[in-house]
């Protein structure tokens, strides 16, 4: 059995009664088939002028001789209708056990579908559910090497191709087979002879389909990394358009995108080509076996005959009744191809380790009140070292600001600090406890974050506002925004708090957005706030607002500030100059500027403005 069929079968176990009484009707639905297929005899015979004439009800022998009971008994009321009513009456009764017994053949198909439709729909919740569950909770790092757009691609079309493809399993092993199997028993019983032709032909059959699939499942899993190649084209143009339209890249992009469906195009059509043999393949083999059974048959009822004319057109009809199952065999076998090699695909994802987890014994850390204390960190990205032995000790209430080149580590220290990351060496720890010994949740509960590209969603103004408060009231949030000096251009919006900003907050400008996310911040209320270069995207006028609010949220609390600007970190209680990865000079404002070092270089170049 496949590995990925096994990793689905979890997932169906929720919904086993759909299973059961799906595969209860496919049993049903096959026998009705066949003794649909069977009853054209009786017809025959009824038409032909030639059926048996039974005058006495037959008596029930057991299960060994139940066939010529049933025969009997039909045969019985034949020739009783046809005696007292006349022939029209034995037709009638006879076209009508037909069409009964299509009736139900069609009713548990109906019904088989209905349980397998369940059964699909709830698997391909339940795997989108724990697959968007996985996302959000697999580590930053993991999407610093992956597309966006393949990931959409994993969650939206390949778990699709797993419902649409996968329970085709089911039709595989339970409705079709056994519709061969039934109409194969009751050939037998008709014609040992002509049934072993049969019996030749569908290994035969089989071998030559399996050939003509055999390479499907690589090139469906070539398929759908070509899909993510495209979503991420499309998800990239779409966030960079000013970048493409600026910089006259359409032709560029449009290229890529063009190349990317070209592929898509010849690897659909490679596939299409072979989905679609199958079935004319399979009906074609089928028709060969029909011939030789007509013409085989058609000696043993012309010349020897030793089979009766009625019987053997019902034997045609019963051996055309495998036709139409071995073809959608055929055809289900390609389309579970398709769905294990999308399968291969999103189990990838739910498979993938997370490496920043709590611990099994994580204790939750609900005040902070004494400090932050990094021990000797070392910490390289992609084996590029960033911080190395690094040690700062941040008090309680107290403002430390870190200052540096680009590239000197800074910004690594708030990724580091709220755990997206976590340290290859040393330790960081909260009133002495390790960030790793405490729940996630509560660590980044004592935190709150605003970083240089302030990220908003698509939403009203107040959704955006009270992502880490959401019981929080109309008031705390305007409260907020006054803290953020953000309320000044909310109110006058024509819906206030209840405005929506756009697709990434793209109706307000960056500076507007910066103040909401600072706003943000502000009503979450943690004890320990990060500002990663929190005023680098507000204009001069915006920044003087800001940074009172920025100050007066900072009075009680403890803050590490990630600047360029002067501005931001003048009146930090220390400055950690950094360069490198390592600590060069620390103290206050003045302090600094008296040394005449690399502090008063970063002033005199004005790299903060």
């Amino acid at each position: 059995m496949d590995e990925n069929l096994k990793k689905i079968i979890p997932f169906a176990k929720k919904y086993k009664h759909n299973v059961v009484w799906n595969v209860i009707h496919n049993i049903l639905y096959a026998l009705f088939g066949t003794i649909g297929m069977v009853m054209i005899f009786p017809v025959l015979k009824v038409l032909f002028g030639n059926e048996e004439k039974i005058t006495e009800l037959p008596v029930y022998g057991g299960i060994t001789t139940i066939d010529s009971y049933l025969n009997d008994t039909l045969f019985y009321y034949v020739n009783y209708y046809s005696e007292t009513y006349g022939d029209n009456y034995a037709l009638l009764l006879t076209v009508s056990l037909v069409v009964i017994t299509f009736l139900f053949k069609n009713l548990f198909g109906y019904l088989g579908l209905q349980h397998l439709t369940k059964l699909k729909t709830g698997v391909l919740r339940d795997l989108r559910e724990k697959m968007f569950k996985k996302i959000i909770e697999l580590p930053i790092p993991y999407y610093s090497e992956k597309r966006k757009g393949d990931i959409m691609s994993r969650m939206l079309g390949d778990i699709n191709e797993v419902q649409n493809s996968f329970f085709m399993v089911l039709e595989l092993i339970v409705k079709e087979p056994l519709t061969i199997i039934f109409s194969l028993i009751a050939m037998i019983n008709i014609s040992w002879k002509l049934t072993l032709f049969v019996f030749i032909f569908i290994p035969i059959s089989g071998f030559i389909i399996s050939k003509i699939g055999k390479s499907l499942k690589g090139k469906s899993a070539r398929a759908q990394q070509e899909n993510g190649q495209l979503i991420s084209v499309v998800e990239e143009t779409l966030s960079g358009l000013k970048v493409v339209k600026s910089y006259n890249a359409e032709s560029f992009f449009s290229q890529t995108f063009n190349n990317s469906v070209n592929r898509l195009y010849k690897l659909t059509n490679s596939i299409g080509k072979k989905n679609n043999l199958a079935s004319p393949m399979s009906e074609f083999l089928g028709i060969i076996v029909i011939a030789v059974l007509l013409f085989y048959g058609g000696n043993l009822v012309l010349v020897e005959k030793s089979l009766d004319g009625s019987l053997f057109i019902s034997y045609i009809a019963l051996a055309y009744n495998i036709l139409t199952p071995a073809k959608a065999i055929s055809k289900a076998s390609y389309q579970v191809k398709n769905g294990l090699a999308a399968a291969e695909r999103v189990f990838e994802v739910l498979e993938v380790e997370n490496t920043i987890t709590d611990k099994v014994n994580a204790t939750e850390l609900k005040h902070f009140s004494e400090n932050i204390n990094l021990k000797n960190i070392t910490f390289a990205y992609n084996d590029e070292p960033v911080l190395k032995n690094f040690s700062l000790t941040i008090p309680k209430g107290k403002t430390v600001a870190l200052v540096g080149q680009s590239g000197s580590g800074k910004s690594t220290i708030a990724n580091l600090l709220t755990r997206f990351y976590d340290v290859n060496e040393g330790e960081i720890l909260i009133d002495n406890h390790n960030i790793k010994d405490i729940t996630m949740q509560s660590l980044r509960g004592l935190t709150g974050l605003v970083t240089q590209d302030s990220i908003m969603f698509n939403g009203t103004i107040k959704d955006n506002i009270k992502i880490g408060k959401q019981d929080a009231t109309d008031d705390e949030i305007i409260e907020a925004l006054k803290i953020a000096n953000a309320y000044e251009f909310v109110k006058d919006l024509p819906n206030g708090i209840e405005t929506n900003i756009g697709d990434s907050g793209n109706k307000l400008s960056g500076g507007q957005k910066q103040r909401l996310s600072i706003a943000r911040a502000v009503l979450k209320n943690p004890p320990i706030m990060i500002l990663d270069e929190a005023t680098s995207a507000l204009d001069t006028e915006s920044e003087k607002f800001v940074q009172v609010a920025l100050e007066n949220m900072m009075q009680n609390r403890t803050s590490i500030v990630i600047a360029h600007r002067l501005s931001t970190i003048q009146k930090a209680d220390k400055i950690v100059v950094m360069n490198k990865g390592k600590i060069v000079e620390q103290g206050t404002h003045d302090e600094l500027l008296a040394l005449n070092g690399n502090y008063s270089k970063l002033v005199m170049m004005q790299s903060f403005e």
